[in-house]
């Protein structure tokens, strides 16, 4: 005896839980997982707040990953009732032990005058270039969009802040800021992979614009051709979400740490040095500062020349591409960032070691006796950021 896709939707029905609109939202006001399984085109439409789509073809491959707990209440809706049907009876194949459909889909949770949101429509372009975040149940198009909207202001266009620029344009943060003051000069070509030969002697805030736009238009870049002062700090860093210090000296490490902590801002910190690196991210609300290791520069004396230290050419492609990363994660609010570890890098036995920092409860900028403003604060530039203790220059 044949079987009609009735009778299939039919039997389905009978063997799993469908729920009405208004018992739907009692539970995702419960803390349920909410999957929507209708296609990209659908969901450009609307959709239920807070929910993850997963497209039905792609349900059993990817929900473990968006709700990992197996016990967790899970709200599964699509059009009209019937793809969240036989999505509900394969997650509980799956082993999900409270699942259910939303009877008459989305359609019916508009009907009933439930919340509900109109995302942001990706062009089609825009689709393709970022298909494979599309992909990651903890990106997707609403991470996309996070990220779209997202503000990085990067200190520095050399040898941390080139791989660093690249990867953040290419991965859709939407405004991207460049500090620097320098111009492109024919040594920075070994590491700065920002820059080209036909482009010495140009600002390099302008070398880097013309990369990260030829690299991805969807961004807006902003050059800031200007030195990093106490005068102009604040103003520059208030408009940004998220810093990335790709600096060579103390004086800016310890200006960029200082307004940072005033501004609650966190810090996504990189160094180099001949064939090591190291990054991490400090963060005053959740973590240490710069200041909580090193509450003063060293002694000029202790400080080595940059120019006679050298560095490896592809060393500050490792640890720039590492600050990218905890810039995303920041910007996502995923993964477990780098705030309180320093993670240490030798180029030459290919190795990561791991170091945990410290609060310091006496710490003069982030501490309760903290300074509240920097006008009273020297910064004084004593050479390359390579204190003993493990910092090092760009």
């Amino acid at each position: 005896m044949s079987v009609t896709y009735r009778d299939l939707l039919a039997q389905t029905k009978r063997e799993i839980t469908e729920i009405d609109p208004a018992a739907a939202q009692t539970l995702v006001a419960e803390g349920a997982a909410v999957i929507d399984v209708r296609e990209a085109d659908e969901v450009e439409q609307g959709m239920v707040p807070g929910a993850t789509h997963i497209p039905r073809g792609f349900l059993e491959a990817r929900i473990e990953e968006a709700v990992p707990d197996k016990h967790r209440p899970v709200v599964v809706y699509c059009a009209g009732g019937a793809r969240s049907a036989f999505g509900a009876k394969a997650l509980a194949e799956l082993g999900y032990t409270e699942v259910v459909s939303l009877a008459g889909g989305f359609g019916a949770w508009k009907g009933a005058g439930l919340a509900w949101e109109t995302p942001a429509r990706f062009a089609p372009a825009q689709r393709r270039r970022y298909s494979r975040h599309f992909m990651l149940p903890e990106v997707g198009e609403a991470g996309q969009r996070r990220l779209l909207n997202s503000k990085v202001l990067l200190i520095g266009a050399g040898g941390l802040g080139s791989p660093a620029a690249l990867y953040l344009a290419a991965a859709g943060v939407g405004t991207l800021g460049i500090v620097d003051d320098d111009v492109v000069d024919e040594s920075n070509l070994q590491r700065q992979v920002l820059h080209t030969t036909d482009r010495i002697g140009t600002p390099k805030t302008e070398s880097a614009r013309l990369t990260m736009l030829a690299i991805n238009p969807d961004v807006d870049v902003v050059a800031h051709q200007t030195r990093l002062t106490k005068e102009n700090v604040l103003d520059l860093f208030r408009d940004y979400d998220i810093v990335v210090d790709g600096t060579d000296n103390f004086a800016s490490r310890y200006l960029i740490n200082d307004a940072c902590v005033l501004l609650g801002k966190p810090c996504v910190h990189g160094a180099i040095f001949r064939f090591e690196g190291q990054a991490t991210v400090y963060w005053a609300d959740q973590g240490p500062c710069y200041r909580c290791l090193f509450p003063e520069p060293p002694p000029p004396e202790l400080a080595p020349n940059c120019a006679e230290a050298g560095v490896l050419g592809v060393l500050p492609g490792v640890i720039g591409t590492i600050q990218a990363t905890e810039a995303i994660k920041l910007a996502l609010g995923i993964g477990e960032t780098l705030v309180g570890r320093l993670l240490v890098y030798d180029a030459l036995s290919m190795e990561f070691r791991e170091l945990n920092l410290a609060k310091d409860p006496a710490c003069p900028i982030c501490g309760p006796d903290a300074v509240t403003s920097l006008d009273d604060i020297e910064y004084t530039d004593v050479g390359c950021a390579v204190p003993v203790a493990a910092l090092a220059a760009d």
